[in-house]
């Protein structure tokens, strides 16, 4: 029974045991080709979108742009978002390099990019409980601070494949040496100082191919923490780390015994150097108005100044500046106060602007009265009647024109006077000019049009707005604002011979690969004849009389060195603002004084034509003297000119009685001007004296009377403290 039982069980068939290991090791091999597979698609696809790196040189940025003066070494600003400045290999200390490699990576000469023995060390000594370290070589810390600068604060597993797939080929594509130096001129030294040279100005004060064994080992413990290792205001961590890396230098045999102990024996000593805010260090007013130009006028972006690595050569002369600053300087120490002094100095062949005194203290204000910067324009009083000087002669009417010039007038339901009511009776244009009559050029605007004068001063460089339809005949004393710099350009028109050249004070933009990007050293480029040589001749004629008369307001405008000068005064209404603008064939200077709040008016009778004066002593002499180059254009053709409604006689001086007249006046005018008119001998012009007003030549040295009404005109010269003019009304 027993035996048959046993047969009739199922039969049991016994498995081969190798054939057990082979399943697992199957299964074992495909989840591992599995996984492979799988971590290969993961690891290619955290490879896609990497950054262009190319050219990783270009990541030993922000490099600042630097602003310099015309002569091309003189530093006048750096921009920039970091304080970094690349140097070559060559221009480090050789500690710098041998330390930062024994501290870093000191196997950076032997391995590829990836230190496996060094990844292999860090983690053994994390498991056993060490100080925590990492592995990265100075390959990946470049990749990550600089190409992969925006996924820094990524602590994966996909940032570090990522680093470590660029590492391995900018290892290719690079030497060692190369890449040491891209690192150093890269890495964050603390303190807002980036790459070894910043770092060694900032700390140090010197460069970065002088630092001593002491002052490399300090700079080279920052990168660890740059926080934390600075020595600014962490020193016990700062001589820790450089004794650390003191230790390291010894043990990889780049020094001595010897030399380890001497630098650790010293102590921490730092000379520190901070860039000024705004990253200007010389004359801000003029450097400050060139930043101003690289945004708005060359459409630069602010990565492009902050980290674009531009070179900008400007026109400053630091010679010129110095004399405009100390002529400025003189001047407020004569008015006193809170008066202050603004100047712009344009060269008429080139369009330069040579020099700008913005006001008295930057640090105090930054709004830039010269260029109008920060504050606008101001009103330039009856420099602006020079607008319609011109607007008249390229009309055809001559200076040698007769114009009622008597005071009070009412015009076109407009009441007007001359500075302190003096009746200069009728006079030529030229004369008129020289006393800065009011009455006189009211009645020529009047009958030119102000919209046509409005469009003269707009072709010869003023780009502030005018608005002659509500200014009205007031345009031409000057009651639009504007600025001394476009003055000073417009000016400069008549100094080229009727050539309009815009002002520029940068000559030339560089960017980081040394090719030009903005040119400005043809000036032609930048040039339109806008008025005739003939009448450019023609005006600078008159307004030599304004300084050369001894009737005129400029008078004190006159040049030791001989040099021909021409040029016209201003003054606004309760003389809030007084200007100067005057012209040589080398220079076109604008000049405003007064009080930017206009909380204080300038004294009565103060003149700034001396400024000019005082400034071009200083820079000309008699061996610097030139001619303007249309002295030699005849004069224009001119037609005989009369209105009798705006009481202008034509050259012959001769009014009518019963000529009509749509305006009334409270002065009395001669009706008769035979008798009256004589020659101007010194000027070529004539004048008649109005209302039994005496005639007088006035030029050529000669007495200034124009006795109109009973008037007395008062010539304004000897100092120029009395200006026979008040401009706003």
């Amino acid at each position: 029974m027993s035996s048959r039982s046993v047969k009739k069980r199922p039969s049991t068939k016994r498995k081969h045991p190798v054939s057990g290991v082979l399943m697992v090791f199957t299964v074992i091999l495909v989840a591992i080709v599995g996984c492979g597979i799988a971590g290969f698609a993961v690891g290619n696809s955290w490879l896609t979108n990497l950054p262009d790196y190319s050219d990783a040189d270009l990541y030993n940025t922000s490099e600042p742009t630097v602003v310099y003066a015309s002569d091309g070494t003189t530093e006048l600003a750096r921009f920039q978002l970091e304080f970094r400045e690349a140097v070559d290999q060559s221009e480090i200390s050789p500690y710098v390099l041998q330390g930062t490699v024994a501290t870093e990576d000191e196997r950076f000469y032997s391995h590829n990019g990836i230190d496996i023995a060094g990844i292999v060390r860090a983690l053994a000594n994390n498991l056993m409980g060490g100080e925590l370290e990492g592995a990265s070589t100075i390959t990946q810390q470049f990749v990550r601070n600089t190409i992969l600068a925006d996924e820094m604060d990524d602590i994966s597993l996909k940032r570090k494949v990522r680093e470590a797939y660029i590492a391995l080929d900018l290892e290719k594509k690079y030497s060692k040496d190369e890449i040491l130096t891209m690192y150093l001129n890269t890495i964050n030294y603390g303190c807002g100082a980036y790459g070894i040279q910043a770092a060694s100005q900032r700390y140090f004060s010197k460069n970065a191919s002088d630092l001593t064994l002491a002052e490399a080992a300090l700079l080279i413990g920052i990168p660890q923490s740059p926080t934390f290792n600075n020595p600014v205001d962490y020193p016990d961590n700062a001589l820790e780390r450089r004794n650390l890396v003191l230790d390291r230098m010894l043990s990889n045999g780049y020094i001595t015994q010897a030399e380890h102990d001497a630098a650790q024996a010293e102590p921490i000593v730092l000379n520190m150097y901070y860039d000024p805010s705004d990253g200007i260090y010389a004359y801000p007013y003029y450097t400050s108005y060139v930043k101003q130009l690289l945004y708005s006028d060359y459409g630069l972006s602010e990565s492009d100044i902050l980290q674009g690595g531009l070179k900008v050569v400007t026109a400053l002369d630091t010679d010129l500046q110095d004399d405009a600053e100390a002529a400025a300087e003189y001047k407020r120490d004569l008015l006193g106060g809170d008066l202050d002094v603004a100047m712009a100095v344009i060269e008429p062949s080139t369009g330069y602007v040579r020099a700008i005194v913005g006001g008295a203290d930057y640090s105090e204000s930054q709004v830039n009265i010269a260029t109008g910067q920060g504050g606008g324009g101001r009103p330039c009083g009856s420099a602006f009647k020079v607008f319609t000087l011109v607007t008249a002669l390229k009309n055809g009417i001559s200076p040698n024109t007769y114009i009622d010039c008597t005071s009070p007038a009412t015009i076109d339901n407009y009441t007007v006077q001359n500075y302190d009511n003096i009746n200069y009776g009728t006079r030529t244009i030229t004369r008129a000019l020289a006393v800065s009559s009011n009455t006189g050029f009211v009645r020529l605007i009047s009958s030119l049009g102000p919209e046509s004068v409005a469009e003269t001063a707009r072709e010869m460089g003023i780009s502030s707005t005018l608005s002659p339809e509500t200014a009205g005949a007031t345009l031409t004393l000057g009651v639009e604002n504007v600025t001394p710099l476009e003055m000073a350009e417009a000016f400069a028109t008549i100094a080229t011979g009727g050539i309009h050249i815009d002002s520029t004070p940068i000559i030339t933009i560089t960017d980081s690969a040394g090719n030009v990007i903005v040119d400005n050293t043809d000036p032609e480029a930048r040039s339109e004849r806008v008025i005739s040589e003939e009448v450019a001749h023609a005006a600078e004629k008159v307004m030599e009389n304004v300084i050369t008369s001894s009737e005129g307001t400029g008078y004190s405008a006159r040049l030791a060195s001989g040099q021909t000068a021409a040029g016209k005064t201003g003054t606004t209404e309760s003389y809030q603002d007084i200007t100067f603008f005057g012209i040589t064939p080398q220079y076109s200077v604008g000049i405003w004084c007064g009080d930017p709040s206009n909380a204080t008016t300038v004294p009565v009778g103060t003149t700034c034509a001396d400024v000019f004066s005082n400034f071009l002593d200083r820079v000309l002499d008699s061996s610097d003297v030139e001619s303007f180059p249309m002295d030699n254009a005849s004069d224009p053709t001119y037609t005989e000119y009369t209105d009798t409604k705006y009481h202008i006689y034509g050259t012959s001086g001769y009014y009518s009685s019963s000529s009509s007249s749509s305006y009334s006046s409270t002065a009395t005018t001669d009706t008769t001007t035979t008798d009256t008119t004589t020659t101007d001998t010194g000027g070529g012009t004539a004048d008649a004296g109005g209302g039994g007003g005496t005639a007088d030549a006035g030029g050529g040295g000669g007495t200034a009377d124009a006795g109109g009404g009973g008037g007395t005109a008062d010539a304004g010269g000897g100092g120029g403290t009395a200006s026979a003019e008040s401009d706003s009304s």
